[in-house]
């Protein structure tokens, strides 16, 4: 008897009719981490916060052999064991990062943030271990881009947020660099931006479209640097805005 798989809503993406039409493995933007990757000079540790297979460290690795590589995930984590220098599995809503304070170079949080609550607790550890003058690599679904707009523009719900997946936090390039700020005034600057995949373009005009409008792409990313010492701006911001949400705050 042949076997049937039944995809369950919100279980994965490219579940749309236009999915056919776009590369997929263009959200996780490789070629901008490598370009990033190749701008920031020669990191002793990397540390990758929701590392997955390792794909960005690698690409990391590739562009600076002696670095040392450490991932945190949660999901099969003795390939990653095999291949880099640390893998730490923790809640990194909860937990504190087991690294001392300035002790990495580049941290990398790709395809990773939209899925937390705690995005106070997150930022926090990412700028107490980062070093100044280190960076951050961030990855994310763009709210703002262009196929949104235009579905919120006819009454529908944008395509990378819905209540039954696995995405809670949207983002987009203004409100991102606001949060930095607000949160923690001249402690980033932006030293690139980039979009990846524009629905529902194939790739060569995909990559067409990002290279032009990089704020209007289905995912954008961003290359911070760390200006200034760090001393708990990201927990204190909720606590003098009353946010009234039970943020963890350690």
């Amino acid at each position: 008897m042949q076997s049937t798989t039944t995809v369950v809503p919100g279980s994965r993406g490219g579940q749309s009719r236009w999915a056919r039409f776009v590369s997929t493995d263009e959200q996780y933007g490789s070629e901008i981490v490598q370009e990033f990757a190749g701008e920031i000079g020669s990191p002793r540790v990397a540390l990758d916060i929701g590392a997955g297979a390792g794909r960005d460290l690698g690409l990391v690795k590739q562009a600076h052999p002696s670095v040392k590589t450490m991932a945190v995930e949660c999901f099969n984590t003795e390939r990653l064991r095999q291949r880099f220098d640390a893998v730490y599995e923790l809640d990194i809503e909860r937990a504190v990062l087991p690294l001392a304070n300035g002790s990495v170079d580049l941290v990398i949080a790709n395809q990773v943030l939209e899925h937390l609550k705690e995005i106070f607790w997150v930022w926090h550890e990412v700028s107490r271990v980062l070093s100044v003058g280190g960076h951050f690599i961030v990855g994310v679904p763009n709210v703002a881009s262009l196929h949104n707009r235009l579905l919120l523009a006819l009454g529908r719900h944008p395509t990378q947020w819905k209540s039954y997946s696995a995405h809670v936090r949207p983002f987009s390039k203004p409100d991102t660099l606001k949060f930095v700020e607000v949160c923690f005034p001249g402690g980033y600057e932006l030293v690139a931006f980039r979009g990846a995949q524009f629905y529902p373009l194939p790739r060569p005009a995909s990559r067409a479209m990002c290279a032009v409008f990089p704020s209007a792409a289905a995912f954008i990313f961003f290359l911070f640097r760390k200006k200034r010492e760090y001393t708990r701006e990201f927990l204190e911001h909720p606590v003098r805005a009353r946010l009234e949400t039970n943020f963890f705050l350690g």
